[in-house]
C-alpha cells in the first residue's frame, strides 16, 4: 500500500485530546492536525519525534493534515487505525495468512452476532465461512516484542466473545493482530495492562477461535503487510 499523495515530514510538538496533534513543519510553520487513532498510543507521543502526515485540501475537512507515521525506537510506526483492515485483506489475498487466501469470496464489514459487524467475512462453498476480526498493534516495550492491547479494551473482549460464538456455531473464527511496525518478530498479550482482555482471549482459544499476528514493513513511501510472526500464548490455535 503506497502513500498517495506522498507523506509530509514534520516534528511532533504534542498529541492531545486523543484526536488532535500539533507539529512543526520543515519550513518552521506550526500546524494542528487530526490523529486517526483514539487509543493511548503508548510510547508514540514523545514531543520532538519525527512524524509523517497526509495532507488534504478538501473544504469539508476541519484539519488539513492527518498523522500517519511516528518514528519511535529507531523505526517508523503506523498509527492510523483505518489501515489495518485493508492491510489484512492484502495479506489474505497474497497468501500470507495460512489457508485464508483460498476463500474465493471476501466481504467487508458484514453484520453478525448481536448488533455487531465483522471486519472481514470469507466464504467458500466447500470450506464454509470464516469470520476475521482485525486489531491494530503498535505497542512495544521490549526489543522484538509487540504487545496488545496498550490500554483497557472492553470492546476488544466483546469481539473475542462474539468470535467464540461463531466458532461454536461451526464456523472458522480468526483474530488477526496487524502490527504496524517492522522491528518485532513476535507478539504477546499485555496481561498486566488489561487482565480482562487476556481472560477473554484464553476463553476464546478454548472455544476454537484461531489467532495470528502479521508484521508490516514501513517506509515513508509505503506500508506493506509482509509476514506472519508467532503469538506467544500457551495453547493458542494458530491459523493454518
Amino acid at each position: 500500500m503506497k502513500f498517495d499523495p506522498p507523506l509530509i515530514p514534520a516534528t511532533l510538538v504534542r498529541r492531545y485530546k486523543r484526536f488532535l496533534f500539533d507539529a512543526k513543519l520543515e519550513n518552521g510553520d506550526f500546524i494542528t492536525g487530526s490523529c486517526p487513532n483514539t487509543g493511548s498510543m503508548l510510547g508514540l507521543t514523545e514531543p520532538g519525534s519525527a512524524i509523517y502526515m497526509t495532507e488534504h485540501d478538501s473544504p469539508t475537512r476541519k484539519y488539513r493534515h492527518a498523522l500517519e507515521l511516528v518514528e519511535a525506537d529507531g523505526t517508523l510506526v503506523g498509527i492510523n487505525t483505518g489501515r489495518p483492515n485493508r492491510l489484512a485483506e492484502e495479506a489474505i489475498r497474497n497468501g500470507i495468512v495460512g489457508s485464508l487466501g483460498a476463500y474465493p469470496v471476501l466481504r467487508r464489514e458484514q453484520k453478525y452476532g448481536l448488533n455487531s459487524r465483522i471486519d472481514i467475512l470469507l466464504e467458500d462453498p466447500v470450506r464454509g465461512r470464516a469470520y476475521v476480526e482485525v486489531k491494530n498493534v503498535h505497542f512495544r516495550r521490549a526489543p522484538g516484542l509487540a504487545e496488545f492491547p496498550d490500554s483497557v479494551t472492553s470492546r476488544g473482549a466483546k469481539h473475542l466473545e462474539e468470535l467464540g460464538d461463531m466458532a461454536e456455531a461451526g464456523h472458522r473464527a480468526i483474530m488477526v493482530y496487524l502490527i504496524q511496525r517492522g522491528d518485532v518478530d513476535r507478539l504477546k498479550l499485555c496481561r498486566d495492562l488489561d487482565p480482562a482482555y487476556a481472560t477473554a482471549f484464553d476463553r476464546a482459544m478454548k472455544r476454537g477461535v484461531e489467532a495470528c499476528a502479521i508484521r508490516c514493513t514501513i517506509t515513508s513511501g509505503q506500508i506493506e503487510a509482509d509476514t506472519m510472526v508467532p503469538v506467544e500464548e500457551t495453547g493458542i490455535n494458530s491459523v493454518l
